[in-house]
């Protein structure tokens, strides 16, 4: 079994980022918040549906007067119950984009976006031009919002919120209303963003596969309690956490792109432990790419084998083993090359295999498991 997980004391306790210790009750669910989160990057705050994900959020927004404790960012305290500080809201300085769109119908797009711009001073900082090319709002400025498509109105509503100059973006499930081409258009274009974004972003989400591509960061909740935090890749991976992950259970995996395959549609991702195919996407030679291995798309032999219909095989060695969510099933922590996977298997097969620690293996993944 591995040893108790403990905290990174260092990304904790770094005195920029945004720190929260609130506890209130909301209907039935009592929910209790303690998280550090860096000062850069975006942090996802995922867990299944009901487990107090978009109250956490309203809560350090200031938007729910109910919470008691601290909420600070950097040098700024934004609430301490104990000496009756509270900042409201439109003090703190943040870009909220939930997942309704809620412009202003009787602007266009152009005045949606200008109304935060101007209101911030127009910061020399903020490349406003940039972020219209980014997100493909050039063509659409002059039209009101509400001849604008779900995802259209998403892309306005995102850029508002970056032009506003924010210390802190709040995104509440930004894509959940969305079809699946606005979503996953919307989604590459977060990706790209995610390189030069300057302030940290809170992003709430259920879908794995949106926390996957975007989140450096990641607070796992349950029934209103932090059940862990810390660095994405890191937290998935954990052997304790099969019950409040779920189906989420896996590994994020970041490599370069080595190539394409322009007749079989996949590109070859080079990573730590070896090559990997994934369904082809729009990324370039050379190109950082994320993808994520579901710990029940993994199969372990001893051997390499022939004749199958898996495209990627790694050679691993299995670190350990826990007990699953299922009593006929465990999973195991395994190493290729410095990085770490998951597989989800029976204990039978853990037994004929006669796995154990330090055990060499093959991790088989199917090619259409990997796309994030």
């Amino acid at each position: 079994m591995t040893e108790p997980w403990a905290p990174n004391l260092s990304e904790r306790e770094d005195p920029r980022g945004l720190k929260a210790t609130l506890a209130w009750r909301r209907g039935e669910l009592a929910i209790e918040l303690d998280i550090a989160l860096p000062p850069r990057g975006i942090t996802a705050l995922f867990g299944p549906s009901g487990a107090g994900k978009t109250s956490c959020l309203r809560a350090i927004a200031g938007l729910d007067r109910g919470s008691a404790g601290t909420v600070s960012l950097g040098d700024e305290v934004w609430q301490d119950s104990a000496r009756h500080v509270f900042v409201p809201p439109h003090r703190r300085r943040l870009g909220y984009v939930t997942q309704e769109a809620s412009l202003f119908v009787h602007r266009s797009v152009a005045g949606n976006l200008d109304y935060g711009y101007r209101r911030a001073g127009r910061p020399k900082h903020i490349d406003r031009d940039a972020l219209i090319e980014q997100f493909g709002l050039r063509a659409m400025l002059g039209r009101r919002v509400d001849a604008l498509s779900g995802g259209e109105r998403q892309r306005v509503a995102i850029v508002r919120a970056l032009l506003s100059d924010p210390s802190l973006l709040l995104f509440d499930e930004p894509l959940s209303a969305l079809d699946t081409t606005a979503r996953n258009d919307l989604l590459g274009r977060l990706e790209t963003l995610h390189s030069t974004l300057a302030v940290p972003m809170i992003y709430v989400s259920h879908a794995i596969d949106e926390v996957a591509r975007l989140a450096d960061h990641l607070v796992l909740l349950d029934a209103g309690h932090v059940v862990a935090q810390g660095a994405l890749q890191a937290t998935l991976t954990r052997l304790d956490l099969s019950a409040a992950l779920g189906e989420a259970v896996g590994a994020v995996i970041e490599g370069t792109v080595v190539g394409h395959d322009a007749h079989d549609h996949l590109t070859e991702l080079a990573f730590a432990g070896g090559t990997l195919f994934v369904p082809r996407r729009g990324d370039i030679v050379g190109q950082r790419l994320r993808c994520r291995v579901g710990a029940r798309d993994v199969v372990l032999t001893l051997e390499r084998q022939t004749g199958s219909s898996a495209l990627n095989q790694v050679r691993a060695r299995v670190v350990a083993l826990a007990d699953a969510d299922h009593p006929s099933q465990c999973l195991v922590q395994l190493d290729a090359g410095g990085c770490v996977l998951l597989a989800r298997i029976t204990r039978r097969s853990w037994h004929a295999l006669a796995l154990m620690p330090g055990r060499e293996v093959w991790a088989q993944v199917k090619a259409v498991a990997l796309g994030a």
